[in-house]
């Protein structure tokens, strides 16, 4: 059953850390397993910021990560897999390569430079601090981590966007298997409730409505700015028994929660990214996985949503449902 309040660090064998900057308003998220897992990865957006991903190629040699990075920043923000290198090597935690670790660590970015202080972006001091800060301790989702600058609705200009955050969300099975997600929510599209589809966040009117996102498109008055300003990340991890070529595929069933819940997704301006790792335990089919770790990412960008606080004169969806 999906649990109330569940969250990625259901899953057994996984910890999490945040670190972030609320003056400049940005941050990282780190998802270290206890022990090295295999991992798969699937980019739709067609402007990703990532990197080493393409060890996670079926065909390709390394099978297993030592822990994922999701960050603000943009391409910049890639500098705290660094301090997350550096924290795993002094633990000895990584590849044997004979003369030490190397551990290995994909990362993928988010833009949100142009949220708060654009000078300022995580970097290996703030990587650092974040898998120092690794723990089963349960966290809030919203404004934490690399969700700390996430802002959505978009497509119609920046001045008219709502804030987005970090959302978690997980399920447990009688047999023993968890699913748990991540995801940063920093899409240029609007974010709507799979169960009743309701707008939750999008291109606010500045008169507490938010704006049709498909008439304005018909309307054709976007403008999403640059290419690759926006990017929904994340991570599902599990705890089942499952190769690599299988978790890429669940990385890719997991979008499917991405399309369920951000309306448009996967666009020019998106370079979405998820990442699925298993820490081993319980067999299960990849059709019921893949349909689990969906369910898990949509409910988690709904989260991510809903727990967001506005900040710097940018909206969120508690600030327009008041009681």
């Amino acid at each position: 059953m999906f649990n109330a309040n569940g969250s990625i660090i259901d899953v057994p064998g996984v910890k999490v850390g945040h670190q972030h900057d609320m003056t400049s308003m940005t941050g990282c998220s780190v998802v270290i397993p206890e022990h090295p897992s295999v991992c798969g990865v699937d980019v739709r957006g067609s402007a990703p910021g990532t990197r080493e991903t393409d060890l996670l190629s079926a065909v390709n040699a390394v099978d297993k990560i030592h822990a994922l990075l999701l960050t603000g920043g943009s391409a910049y923000g890639l500098d705290a897999a660094t301090g997350v290198m550096k924290y795993l090597e002094q633990q000895q935690i990584g590849f044997d390569v004979g003369v030490g670790v190397v551990p290995i660590v994909p990362a993928a970015v988010i833009f949100d430079l142009s949220f708060g202080d654009a000078n300022v972006r995580p970097d290996a001091d703030m990587g650092y601090l974040a898998a120092q800060s690794a723990s089963k301790s349960r966290f809030p989702d919203g404004n934490i981590g690399a969700g700390t600058g996430a802002t959505v609705g978009k497509l119609v200009g920046e001045r008219w966007r709502m804030k987005g955050g970090l959302g978690s969300a997980s399920i447990t099975l009688s047999n023993g298997l968890v699913v748990g997600a991540m995801v940063v929510v920093n899409a240029v599209g609007e974010i709507r409730d799979p169960d009743t589809q309701q707008v939750l966040a999008g291109s606010y009117d500045g008169q507490g409505r938010v704006q049709d996102m498909l008439s304005l498109m018909l309307q054709n008055v976007t403008d999403p700015g640059p290419v690759g300003t926006n990017t929904t990340i994340g991570i599902v991890a599990c705890n089942a028994n499952m190769n690599k070529t299988q978790m890429t595929k669940i990385a890719q069933m997991s979008h499917d929660g991405l399309a369920r819940t951000i309306y448009p997704v996967h666009t020019m301006s998106d370079g979405d990214t998820l990442f699925a790792l298993a820490t081993s335990g319980v067999d299960v089919s990849v059709n019921l996985l893949g349909t689990l770790a969906a369910e898990v990412v949509a409910r988690a960008v709904v989260n991510g949503v809903k727990a967001a606080e506005g900040a710097l004169g940018v909206p969120a969806w508690r600030d327009l449902n008041k009681e």
